[in-house]
């Protein structure tokens, strides 16, 4: 109720709150023990008045006078709360009324001893008649509250304006002591709120007093003037580390562009050597063949098979290097048409393989076209490696939401790889299976990884041993993505 209210007010109302309840615990203490000590009191005074009556009336009850026992009843009508009384003999029999012409049933019944009982309106009185220690008879007499009532009404009628008074006194003194509480308080949320929104730390509390507010707002400000300090050394900090930053930055652009120059320039230039130990070694082949024996052709058989070797690493590394260098060239790209067009080309190159290629139809981005063929080659041209071991090789491309993104992927059933070394695959030379066993320079994963990493993206792979992998890939282009995973939904292509 109050958990919103301002501090004054949440003073204000608990300082009425508490003299309220006081208040009322005291009236009501009061009216209950007002109430017990009229009650007991109009017992008594109505047991004096049965005495006196009782006393009175031995004499027509022992002589058989009904119209004295009468006369004597009629006395009561001097007190107006008396309402009705009877006089019984010995029998219970009703001797004499109050008043004279009161039926039967509207007298007071006896009690079942005497004394006196209250009901919800009336006091009941039950006194013996007696006389020389011989039980004469009984009076009965019946007496409205009335009187209670109204001693009652006027008691509360009179708490009820003493409380009003109460609580009018207590909220103009709350209301003009509660400033001893709220303004400190108010100072220090007003400063708080000073500093939360404008992040100005040279705003300071006001001082009030010297109680445990006063010490509060001393250790508030304190606490500000050490956050200001520490705010300016942060943000001198952060301006020295502003700068150091850009100036790293413009070191790093210029020793990596000095790199890729370097790579460029190493890569390109190693291509003239290359080709001239491979033309060499074929010319001594074919033209001095009779000279060499069988060790000497194997020698240069791979020495050839060596360099050209090195030349695919080159093309690997000028690629790698290309993918930095190249402005990206922002446009629609079908994602799935290129994959159709890489599958046809692997189908020529080696058109006795059974292979099944699943393609998800439309599947349409923003980014760079060549990059992304270079990157789908690479990913591709893995699947239709690794499976060469199967009977039928199966290569799938789709995409799926994952986590509010699209996620492309390319799925083989080849031979897999260990998750243990999943780290290395994206690395440039890194390579988990033998030169041997399947070919390749160990750059195309790495090729595919930066182009990932250009178009806002990121790559990474799941697999297992002998039970194929998966090759996953994002895109920063989220409308692109958006259509192919619409798209998707439709049932795939199947290129037999």
């Amino acid at each position: 109720m109050f958990r919103n209210q301002p501090v004054k007010r949440k003073v204000i109302a608990a300082i009425l709150l508490t003299s309220g309840a006081v208040l009322v615990i005291a009236c009501g203490t009061f009216f209950t023990y007002e109430l017990l000590t009229f009650r007991q009191m109009t017992a008594r005074e109505l047991s004096t008045v049965g005495q006196v009556v009782a006393a009175n009336s031995t004499a027509a009850l022992a002589f058989d006078n009904r119209t004295d026992a009468t006369e004597v009843l009629s006395a009561l009508s001097a007190d107006r709360h008396i309402v009705a009384a009877g006089l019984y003999d010995t029998t219970g029999t009703v001797f004499a009324r109050y008043p004279g012409a009161a039926p039967d049933d509207g007298l007071p019944a006896p009690l079942e001893r005497d004394g006196y009982q209250f009901a919800r309106a009336h006091v009941i009185l039950q006194e013996p008649v007696v006389n020389a220690n011989r039980r004469l008879g009984t009076l009965v007499l019946k007496s409205d509250l009335s009187a209670a009532n109204e001693h009652l009404s006027l008691y509360g009628g009179l708490a009820g304006v003493a409380m009003i008074l109460s609580c009018l006194v207590a909220f103009l003194l709350s209301n003009r002591l509660q400033r001893h509480i709220s303004l400190p308080v108010l100072a220090l949320a007003n400063a708080a709120k000073a500093v939360s929104e404008r992040k100005d730390y040279s705003v300071r509390a006001a001082r009030f007093g010297d109680d445990e507010l006063g010490h509060l707002t001393d250790a508030f400000n304190g606490m500000l003037a050490q956050i200001q300090g520490q705010d300016v050394e942060i943000r001198a900090m952060n301006a020295d580390l502003e700068t150091r930053v850009e100036e790293r930055t413009a070191a790093l652009a210029v020793a990596n562009k000095e790199l890729e120059s370097f790579s460029y320039s190493v890569s390109h230039d190693l291509r003239a050597p290359l080709r001239s130990i491979d033309g060499f070694s074929q010319v001594l082949l074919e033209d001095c063949a009779e000279h060499l024996n069988e060790e000497g052709k194997d020698a240069l058989q791979r020495v050839r098979k060596a360099a050209t070797a090195m030349g695919e690493l080159i093309d690997a590394l000028l690629e790698l290097s290309r993918v930095n260098r190249v402005n990206l060239r922002a446009e629609r790209v079908d994602l799935s048409a290129l994959v159709a067009t890489l599958a046809a080309e692997l189908r020529q190159s080696q058109p006795d393989r059974q292979a099944e290629f699943v393609i998800a139809p439309g599947m349409v981005v923003e980014g760079d076209r060549t990059l992304l063929r270079a990157a789908l080659g690479n990913l591709v041209g893995n699947a239709w490696k690794y499976t060469q071991p199967r009977a039928t090789a199966r290569i799938e491309f789709g995409c799926l939401e994952k986590e509010s993104e699209t996620v492309y992927f390319v799925r083989d059933n080849g031979v897999g790889f260990d998750m243990t070394y999943v780290g290395k695959l994206f690395g440039a030379f890194q390579r988990l299976h033998r030169q041997t066993e399947f070919s390749g320079t160990g750059v195309g994963l790495a090729t595919v990884q930066r182009i990932m990493h250009r178009h806002g993206g990121r790559a990474w792979a799941e697999g297992a041993v002998d039970q194929g992998a998966t090759f996953y890939f994002t895109l920063h282009n989220q409308a692109g993505s958006n259509i192919a995973a619409r798209k998707n939904t439709e049932t795939p292509a199947s290129v037999a």
